[in-house]
């Protein structure tokens, strides 16, 4: 069976992802890493065409800070371990690292107050705070709750300017467009937030992008009016020209940023990893991507790539564990920029992972909590582990069938409790509007589902791949 027949059958459309996304990092645990001496005087640095600051190219996402019982912020409600977040940071700025991206949304909404302990240690010009306004809920929709948002940030940041201001994912949501005006436009906090960049108070202006493509042309469009300072894209090498096939509702990164280079806008890069997935990819790839560099960790490769392009001013890493937080310095610590022959290299990689399907999720839990208690990134992730390491069988007479359904069953069951499983989703919808993905959930949980009972009756998988 071949690629296009597969899909076909399984229903994967346009909300099929190309690497598991699960399997990256253990529960907290730690993702393989080459050893060796981290140097402190070898950050690789960006300049600000704009300000003059001198940005490392690697740049802390802080929406995964770790917690008490050693997990992640983002995947918990547990206290956040600051005395691990400050360690963190403080070895993150020894280093060279001195740019710390945040949001009011990110750790349950903690996110902001942690990262302002950490940084206060140290003098304020030894980092760049990057936040958002993060006003998703239509309850922060008007011009005093977005105000009163962004004015908390301070607070929590322990701070009287915030160095990169960002409007937060615009062009998510079911009409990305009229969202866009509502959080920003209508309610004149666009152009609040340019009389405070006027003031002082915030020292870059851009936005990050999510979704609808007509949002962020008409955002770049009106350039002229916003003298947008910076734009906050997702790229990698997957992403560089697979996005649109990966998920209709996405746009290739190579777009997004010859479109920036063309306005001479510096590009801040997100999900350099794919939420994780680059980092733990199909066996064959990591094979292929360890003959050419057996002493650097598969995600190192995406990290170089990402860092290769000269618009980029930094990319953004979620580093849960000091672990992370090495290997990306061994990147970056100085940037081993890619020849054009490696960069071939990973174009062609990425064809060939785009024989493995999978579901675009990232794991960004936007989804939750579901109404009938589904663990929706559970199951997604189950899955696309599963396919990840060859354990979607495509048939019963497939060699490894036996071993395949065992390990997808056994798993599930493991992984996501039975009353949260698949099978309870009733197509409410509600999940879909939050999914900055775009990825039809229902549909996709129905399929898992469907693949699930066909494997427990051990039937023939090939009528329920066409069903689901």
């Amino acid at each position: 069976m071949n690629r296009r027949e597969f899909l076909s059958r399984l229903g994967a459309g346009a909300a099929v992802s190309a690497v598991a996304l699960s399997g990256c990092t253990p529960k907290g645990g730690k993702q393989s890493v080459t050893e060796g001496e981290i140097p402190t005087d070898q950050m690789t640095y960006r300049t600000n065409p704009k300000t003059g600051d001198k940005v490392s190219i690697l740049g802390y996402g802080c929406m995964r800070w770790p917690t008490v019982s050693n997990g992640s912020a983002r995947e918990t409600n547990d206290e956040i371990d600051q005395e691990a977040v400050n360690r963190l940071v403080d070895y993150a700025i020894e280093h060279g690292v001195n740019y710390f991206d945040t949001s009011p949304a990110y750790c349950k909404g903690k996110s902001e107050r942690v990262t302002g302990i950490a940084l206060s240690r140290h003098p304020r010009n030894k980092y760049f705070i990057a936040t958002k306004l993060s006003n998703f809920a239509p309850s922060t929709w008007s011009r005093e709750a977005s105000i009163a948002m962004y004015r908390n940030s301070f607070k929590e940041l322990q701070t009287d300017y915030i160095d990169y201001l960002l409007l937060h994912a615009i062009g998510m949501g079911n009409d990305g467009m009229k969202e866009f005006e509502e959080r920003y436009i209508d309610n004149g906090i666009l152009d609040f937030l340019l009389e405070e960049r006027k003031a002082g108070r915030i020292r870059n202006l851009g936005f990050s992008y999510h979704g609808d493509i007509a949002v962020f042309d008409r955002a770049l469009a009106e350039h002229d009016k916003y003298q947008w300072d910076f734009v906050q894209i997702q790229l990698n090498y997957l992403d560089w020209k697979h996005a649109k096939e990966l998920n209709e509702r996405n746009t290739n990164a190579e777009y997004l940023y010859e479109e920036l280079q063309k306005r001479n806008i510096p590009a801040v890069i997100m999900e350099p990893l794919l939420g994780g997935r680059l980092s733990k990819v199909h066996d064959h790839v990591a094979a292929r991507l360890k003959q050419r560099e057996p002493e650097r960790s598969v995600a190192s490769w995406a990290f170089r790539f990402a860092g290769t392009f000269p618009g980029v001013l930094t990319v953004l890493s979620g580093m849960t564990y000091m672990e992370h937080l090495q290997d990306n310095l061994r990147s970056y610590a100085p940037l081993k920029a890619l020849t054009d022959e490696e960069m071939q290299f990973l174009y062609d990689t990425a064809d060939m992972m785009m024989r493995y399907p999978t579901v675009p999720c990232n794991d960004c839990k936007y989804c939750m909590p579901c109404p009938y208690g589904i663990d929706i990134p559970g199951i997604l992730l189950h899955y696309n582990k599963c396919v990840n390491e060859g354990n979607l069988p495509e048939s019963k007479q497939a060699e490894n069938y036996r071993k395949a359904r065992r390990a997808f069953l056994v798993g599930y069951d493991r992984s996501v409790p039975k009353l949260r499983q698949a099978d309870h989703c009733i197509g409410c919808r509600m999940c879909v509007h939050h999914c900055p993905q775009g990825i039809n959930i229902p549909e996709e949980l129905q399929r898992i589902n469907n693949f699930a009972e066909f494997l427990k009756q051990g039937l023939d998988l090939v009528p329920a791949l066409k069903q689901v």
